[in-house]
């Protein structure tokens, strides 16, 4: 029972250093998972998740601090410009090309066709260079696309300065983006299926 009782910590000890937790105070651990399996723990499952989301999120936000800074800066100067509309959300954006159809509603389909980049102008996405329309709910992607989504008409070309809190926040998405950046799309609605 040692040897398997010694392998389980090595496998959980693996679980938090690929997650990036390698400043875990073992002893406490030790403490928490034993109280936990004779059931006296000092706090349930759903505070032990709150403290490590608030530990999380304390860390990774002084690790991508510049990039919170830098999304900021890029969106005040941003907002100086006579041509972007600024919301009250944070969301920015600029008419490149006005539509005149309806507007969608969040329970609606659409097919746009986008690009989408970080503030260096790095292409992440884009509907454009694979030459096919996207089509997907408007409640189904970030907030920032929802919202702007549901002002604009059909047949709108908009250029939109997103926040990170109305973009991927501070999980980011795949290797590109990372937690807490700023992100710009110019998105064309072409319809509403």
């Amino acid at each position: 029972m040692s040897s398997f009782s010694y392998s389980v910590g090595v496998i959980l000890a693996n679980n938090l250093k690929e997650q990036g937790l390698t400043e875990v105070d073992a002893k406490e651990l030790a403490e928490g998972f034993a109280a936990f399996l004779k059931g006296n723990a000092t706090v349930n499952l759903q505070q032990a998740n709150m403290t490590i989301q608030k530990h999380l999120s304390s860390e990774a936000a002084s690790k991508y601090g510049p990039n919170i800074e830098a999304g900021a800066k890029f969106l005040a100067e941003n907002a100086k410009r006579e041509s972007v509309i600024s919301l009250p959300s944070g969301l920015q954006y600029e008419v490149m090309t006005e539509g005149s159809g309806p507007k969608p509603k969040a329970t609606d389909k659409v097919t746009t066709h986008y690009h989408g980049t970080l503030m260096d102008g790095t292409v992440f996405d884009s509907s454009v260079k694979r030459g096919e329309p996207a089509t997907f709910p408007v409640n189904g992607v970030i907030k920032g696309w929802v919202e702007a989504l549901q002002l604009m008409p059909v047949g709108s070309k908009w250029k939109l300065f997103i926040p990170y809190n109305l973009a991927y926040g501070e999980r980011g998405a795949g290797a590109m983006i990372k937690p807490f950046s700023t992100l710009i799309f110019e998105v064309e609605l072409l319809k509403i299926n």
